[in-house]
């Protein structure tokens, strides 16, 4: 599903990322961890297609990403690929119903039943007409989750999707991963959480923009 090979990410003088290779396999749950500055987070925004490497490949779902202009990376981004931030990222004005529909607005689809039942799937049936100010941090990222899972792509990108979670909220969002996994979706999740790494299938540990350990 994912083949990176010597990518490097350069700003100026300074090296993000130093010749990283990896492969992930159709519907395998992959950990990426490491830490502060390792280069987590760039990786992840260059397979999302969200920024682009100085050098090297990157296949995804059969396609090379790397030298794609904005316009074709954002459209293959919408059609492959379902992005979870650390940081929600809602549109304070709209509700939770409205910011799922924000990504079928991409897609030119406008489908409010289907927007409700991807919100029933992560527990906001209750919430549809809540607005972002009304909602725990745990409730915004689980209406995160359902705008990314909204146009049902088959690859799920996380930056630290527990990070600003308590405990209560991180298992529920855990449990919601791990239903993905079990339908065969490719997870691919940046945490410094130990507890989330043994969750996966492997684990990728970066340091200084390199891979040190693979398990």
């Amino acid at each position: 599903m994912i083949t990176a090979k010597d990518l490097e990410k350069k700003y100026g003088t300074t090296c993000a990322l130093d010749g990283v290779s990896f492969t992930i396999e159709k519907g395998e749950w992959t950990t990426i961890m490491g830490p502060s500055g390792s280069g987590k987070t760039t990786l992840l925004n260059i397979i999302g297609c969200l920024d682009t490497p100085t050098a090297g490949s990157l296949v995804v779902n059969g396609k090379e990403t790397v030298g794609l202009g904005q316009k074709a990376r954002t459209r293959f981004r919408r059609e492959n690929i379902g992005l979870i931030f650390q940081q929600f990222h809602m549109i304070p004005h709209l509700t939770a119903l409205e910011n799922v529909m924000i990504a079928q607005y991409f897609h030119s689809i406008e489908d409010e039943e289907e927007a409700k039942e991807a919100l029933q799937r992560v527990g906001m049936e209750h919430r549809l007409d809540h607005r972002p100010s009304q909602l725990s941090g745990g409730e915004q990222q689980r209406v995160c989750i359902a705008r990314a899972l909204i146009n049902e792509p088959e690859i799920i990108l996380a930056d630290e999707p527990t990070g600003n979670l308590d405990k209560k909220n991180e298992e529920a969002v855990l449990r919601i991963f791990r239903e993905l996994h079990d339908e065969g979706r490719t997870l691919v999740i940046v945490t410094h959480n130990p507890e989330i790494g043994v969750m996966g299938d492997r684990v990728i540990e970066i340091s200084h923009g390199r891979i040190c350990g693979r398990n």
